[in-house]
């Protein structure tokens, strides 16, 4: 199978990818790179099967099949030869984390006396799930930087992609150890401040821990609208809308709990933070020539954190609430809008209640409109 021809790029001058469109050549050779590529990010070529793995390891084979499958692969056979010396050094890694004997009792191996295999392999599972996301919105931006620059279409810029993705390798892996390290330490911070200033707490199996200020902004008739797009215009709005998000809820101190589509969820550690970033949000996405219209909510709560995602009563509030806003308004409940009139920061905001609504799942309710004084 031979590529489509790729055009000359027109301004191909300093670019470090213009030699790079005449040798987007053929499947088989894209195939060969891609083949060097794998080896040098497994660091060798394939030798062992699962089973030979396990044994290197000195773990058992259904340890194996778990650690292959939380990091988000299908099944394989365990004699199929696929793995390399890296795979049984990262399956011991995660053993030495397991307590000897699954019993909750120090273990001889692990720091602080090992944990329980479940909670090894959440740990996997979590840095896998963030892994598979983060290599394909990489891969995918490299690719739309090579087509709009080069002025190739997608398979050509893809076969580039292919082609010259190793130059960014270690770069790319520094990288990822800097930001993790650096976002952990933040959480670290965050954390210690935040349980330094509580007291006595209640506890039981129904109760939420954490208390923060979260919610939801949404494009507003996003389906109407995307069925009069094409698929250009519409990638463009939706990656501004992200990233305007990003920016603006980072920037105040807060963060993106996950992106929906057509909608945005962030979280704040207290009330202040998060009104200030509501109200700046719909008034970035809604301002320059390409408005687009919004709506929000904020509710402040109890929620519990797991899977780097939040759950709980306010959660459902919050998602509930955006859908009674009119296109450019914020909505909160009436307990979030007594506390931040009754907080240092009234002055900042005109807080007051709206007409009752029927809300999906929680009947009538009050909303109560945020806005910038």
């Amino acid at each position: 199978m031979t590529a489509p021809q790729t055009p000359e790029p027109r301004d191909p001058a300093g670019d470090s990818y213009a030699g790079a469109v005449s040798a987007a050549g053929s499947a088989g050779k894209a195939a060969g790179t891609v083949r060097g590529h794998e080896q040098r990010l497994l660091e060798g070529v394939p030798t062992l099967s699962l089973r030979e793995i396990a044994v290197h390891a000195g773990t058992g084979l259904d340890l194996a099949r778990r650690f292959w499958r939380a990091m988000g692969f299908a099944d394989v056979d365990p004699d199929e030869v696929r793995f390399t010396a890296q795979d049984a050094v990262a399956l011991r890694n995660v053993a030495d984390l397991i307590d000897d004997n699954d019993d909750g009792l120090p273990s001889a191996h692990a720091p602080g006396g090992g944990l329980a295999a479940s909670s090894v392999l959440e740990l996997l599972r979590a840095q896998s799930f963030t892994m598979d996301r983060l290599v394909l919105w990489q891969f995918e931006t490299l690719v739309v930087d090579i087509s709009e620059r080069l002025h190739l279409d997608d398979t050509a810029a893809r076969l580039v992609a292919l082609d010259h993705i190793d130059e960014m390798v270690d770069s790319l892996s520094a990288q990822l150890t800097y930001v993790w390290r650096r976002h952990l330490a933040s959480l670290l911070d965050r954390t210690d401040s935040e349980v330094s200033r509580r007291g006595r707490e209640d506890a039981g199996p129904d109760f939420y821990p954490l208390i923060r200020s979260l919610g939801f902004v949404d494009i507003v008739s996003f389906t109407q609208r995307a069925q009069t797009m094409g698929r250009l215009e519409l990638a463009e709005m939706l990656d501004d809308f992200e990233s305007t998000a990003r920016d603006v809820v980072t920037s105040r101190g807060a963060r993106v709990v996950k992106t929906i589509g057509d909608a945005v969820m962030y979280i704040a550690d207290d009330l202040s933070t998060a009104a200030d970033v509501v109200t700046a949000l719909v008034e970035q996405l809604q301002s320059g020539p390409e408005m687009m219209r919004v709506r929000a909510s904020l509710v402040q709560g109890r929620v519990v954190s797991r899977s780097g995602d939040v759950f709980g009563p306010p959660v459902n509030l919050a998602s509930r609430l955006v859908d009674t806003a009119e296109p450019g308004g914020i909505r909160m409940d009436e307990a979030t809008a007594m506390e931040l009139i009754n907080g240092p920061d009234a002055h900042l905001y005109t807080v007051h209640p709206c007409h009752e609504v029927v809300a999906k799942g929680l009947g009538n309710v009050t909303p109560w409109a945020l806005a910038r004084a």
